[in-house]
This record gives C-alpha cells, sequence and structure tokens, in this order.
C-alpha cells in the first residue's frame, strides 16, 4: 500500500489526497506535524514539508507539485494535466496561482496565523496578517467565480489539477470558518461541485482537535 505523510490542514497535502482519490489509487493516511522534524521523516524529505507520497516499490516523492507531476506520468488514465500544450500551459499556470500566489497571500494569512501557529507552539496571531489574508481572500473569491462563469471548469472544459489545487486551499479555509460563500455565488456553486465528487468525501469527514467547522462543511448543499 502507498503511503501519503500528510496533515489535514496542509492544503498541498488535500490537493494530493483529492488526485490520488480521483485517480482511484488506494493510499494510507499517516499524519505528520512538520514542525517536529522527525529524523525518520527527514531521512524520506530533507525539506521536512508535507506532502511526501511513499510508493509500494519504495519510491519516495516529496513536493505537492512533484507528487502531481508524478501522478499524472505514472497513472496517465485520468488525466488531470491536460492533453494539448495550450491546456498543460493554462493549467500549470493556476496551479502556480494558488498553490503559489492564493497560499501567500490568504492561506497563509488565515490558517497559518490563527491556527498552525498555535499548533506549532509559536505564539499568537499577527492582526495585520488577519487583515491582509481577509482583504485578499476576497479578490482570488472574485477572480475564480470568473472563471467558473466563464469556462466549464477553473482551465478550461475538464477539470484538472488546477481544480483541486483550488478546492484544497477553500476547504481548508472553509473548514477554519473563513469563507462567506455568499460574497461571490458562482464561487460557491463551483465549490459545491467539488465537494459533490466522491473523491472529495473523504476530506469532509476530517477533524482536528480543537477545531470545529462549521455546520455547511460537510453539507453537499451547503
Amino acid at each position: 500500500m502507498r503511503i501519503l505523510y500528510h496533515f489535514p490542514l496542509c492544503p498541498f497535502s488535500r490537493k494530493i489526497r483529492l488526485v490520488l482519490s480521483e485517480k482511484r489509487l488506494p493510499f494510507e493516511l499517516r499524519l505528520e506535524r512538520p514542525w517536529e522534524r522527525r529524523t525518520d521523516y527527514l531521512e524520506l524529505n530533507p525539506a521536512g514539508t508535507v506532502p511526501t507520497l511513499l510508493e509500494e516499490n519504495g519510491l519516495v516523492i516529496p513536493d505537492s507539485w512533484v507528487i502531481g507531476e508524478y501522478l499524472d506520468e505514472a497513472y496517465p488514465d485520468t488525466s488531470l494535466l491536460g492533453r494539448t500544450l495550450a491546456e498543460r500551459v493554462e493549467i500549470r499556470r493556476l496551479l502556480a496561482w494558488f498553490d503559489g500566489k492564493f497560499y501567500e497571500e490568504v492561506t497563509r494569512n488565515l490558517v497559518g496565523e490563527k491556527h498552525l501557529k498555535r499548533m506549532a507552539g509559536r505564539g499568537q496571531p499577527t492582526a495585520g496578517a488577519l487583515r491582509e489574508g481577509y482583504a485578499n481572500l476576497r479578490q482570488h473569491l472574485e477572480y475564480l467565480g470568473w472563471l467558473a462563469e466563464t469556462r466549464k471548469w477553473l482551465a478550461g472544459s475538464n477539470i484538472s489539477l488546477a481544480d483541486f489545487a483550488a478546492a484544497a486551499h477553500l476547504s481548508v479555509l472553509d473548514f477554519a470558518g473563513d469563507i462567506d460563500w455568499n460574497l461571490v455565488p458562482a464561487a460557491r456553486d463551483w465549490y459545491a461541485r467539488m465537494k459533490s465528487r466522491p473523491s472529495f468525501r473523504p476530506l469532509l469527514t476530517d477533524r482536528v482537535p480543537g477545531l470545529t467547522p462549521p455546520a455547511h462543511y460537510a453539507d453537499l448543499d451547503f
């Protein structure tokens, strides 16, 4: 059985969980708290970040970007990176947007400050970071809503890694109760479609000690 080392509030871990499930690849979850920097884990992934995938043949794949590319190359029957060069460019552009820009401007400022800091024993959240995160979140939701209104899926006509990256970040924020879905109905409707996919169901059952998700978190109809 392949093993995925993950942390529940890590959007990059969630993205790979979604991709593995979408590709119908069985896996076992292993909880990893990256701030603990366990020696055994650092031997697998010297960066100490999550996720890390350990394949059944012993191959170790660190980093969600690398894992996503690997899974699409190794298991191409369900392609999530597009078929044409133009599709792949747009998917990778949006992957960089959500895993880079969105993470730095929103997820890190909200989930990182409010919850991961506390869990890692690194003090209280910074008020300025929270204000910046909420302000940025609305702008990003409006952009996501525009994508959802003008395309079938975020990167085009087919569901892709871009959708799973965006949904992973939003699911973490939604778990923490940080999203007002009434602000951008198009973004809400797209996320409802993502939540309804079988691959998403395990995420909706996640629970984290000390943090209770809002009632709508696991509700497929909000």
